[in-house]
């Protein structure tokens, strides 16, 4: 692994180790001799330079040399050339040193630096060491709105493209109705170090598709078509790398209104109209229903935490009915109040006249029936009296 330049008379030396420390020596016939002592130090990072965010890494420094310094003083720098401040795991006076990092974020990814100096012998050396932190783009904790039975597509933005990540991960997505609610998995998958993406479906209800990654950009995309109110809930991205998880979760909020009674209005009739959201609405959040192109009267605000708000309809029109946070609406939904034609009024007044004519015959009939029923019985009684009083021997004057 070494060579003699001739022209300079310098020692080259490849593929340098540990055990190439030590004292060399150059002699040259009349010349004297020079010797020079080699420190050789070796830097390793835990995972291969490989984490997950709020994992902290272990940096060794092995040092070798024929005349060790008696005072090593080591200084880290991040990626952006600011000084971080690391924890001495363990220290061997001369050989070896242990340290630990901090919590690593996505940020924290790209090159950082090892400065190792020592007064005597002189010693100025950088060594300049890669740090990656596979993680998501997207927040923490995302809110996603849609009204039922619409199309929703759910995406988390992952980083290994940025920070060229060349290991393989695994992952899984994780649905569950509520915070306390069990939790049942989607589909699990595999990422290749060549970023090719392996699916294993797990409840196929949910999804029509099979999720795709986007090469390009890191994107690993999830479409839900025609998403029942049932499956609102919170949507949790996990990525695992050596036994180590980090998630991203995205909780989407469905919107749906019904009405009571279905159908056109009659004239005369009134419908209640009822907008509902599939978890209970922070502090800084309403729902309201407006008549579009009515007046303040055509307003209707929910209570606060309400997941849910009605209004009362006479009339027909265009209602709207929307979720406000923070003063934004960030989701709404239309629902048209059609009148009935009035054919289908006067339908509806003749069944409803009709209707109150056969309950009072109905209920005139029970009465009739009733008393008949009652004089029958009357007679019968009377009947058996008689009859008792003929069997024993005792006359009975009938009135005329």
């Amino acid at each position: 692994r070494s060579e003699m330049d001739r022209n300079t008379k310098s020692l080259v030396v490849s593929d340098l180790r540990l055990s190439d420390a030590g004292s060399y020596s150059c002699e040259a016939e009349s010349r004297p001799v020079v010797t020079i002592s080699l420190h050789v130090f070796e830097l390793t990072i835990s995972s291969n330079g490989h984490f997950l965010p709020n994992e902290s890494p272990q940096l060794s420094i092995m040092q070798k040399s024929y005349n060790p310094p008696s005072d090593l003083r080591i200084s880290l720098f991040n990626n952006h050339n600011n000084t971080e401040i690391s924890e001495v795991l363990e220290r061997v006076i001369h050989h070896k040193y242990i340290l630990k990092l901090k919590q690593l974020q996505p940020k924290d990814s790209g090159t950082w630096r090892c400065h190792i100096h020592s007064d005597s012998p002189f010693i100025d050396q950088n060594i300049n060491f890669d740090l990656k932190v596979l993680g998501f783009q997207n927040p923490a904790l995302e809110r996603k709105y849609a009204t039922v039975e619409s199309t929703v597509i759910l995406s988390w933005r992952l980083n290994f493209k940025e920070i060229k990540w060349k290991e393989g991960f695994t992952g899984q997505l994780n649905w569950k109705q509520k915070e306390n609610a069990t939790s049942f998995t989607l589909f699990s998958f595999t990422v290749t170090a060549q970023r090719k993406l392996n699916v294993s479906m797990k409840r196929s209800q949910f999804m029509s598709e099979e999720p795709k990654m986007e090469d390009a950009s890191g994107v690993l995309e999830v479409k839900l078509n025609k998403v029942p109110f049932g499956h609102a809930g919170q949507y949790q991205m996990q990525l695992e790398y050596n036994r180590k998880h980090v998630q991203s979760e995205i909780e989407l909020l469905m919107m749906k209104v019904l009405a009571n009674p279905v159908g056109p209005l009659a004239r005369g009739a009134k419908m209640t109209l009822t907008c509902q959201v599939s978890s209970p609405l922070l502090s800084n959040a309403y729902l309201c229903w407006e008549r579009v192109n009515g007046t303040q009267m055509d307003f209707v605000k929910s209570k606060q935490h309400e997941a849910q708000v009605e209004v009362n309809v006479s009339t027909a029109g265009l209602w709207k009915c929307y979720l406000v946070e923070d003063n934004i609406r960030k989701i709404s939904l239309n629902y048209i109040v059609e009148e009935a034609p009035v054919w289908i009024t006067h339908v509806v007044i003749g069944a409803s006249i009709g209707a109150s004519v056969l309950v009072l015959g109905i209920t005139c009939l029970c009465v009739i029936t009733g008393m008949n029923w009652h004089r029958r019985r009357q007679r019968a009684k009377r009947m058996a009296l008689a009859r008792q009083h003929l069997l024993e021997n005792r006359t009975c004057q009938c009135k005329q």
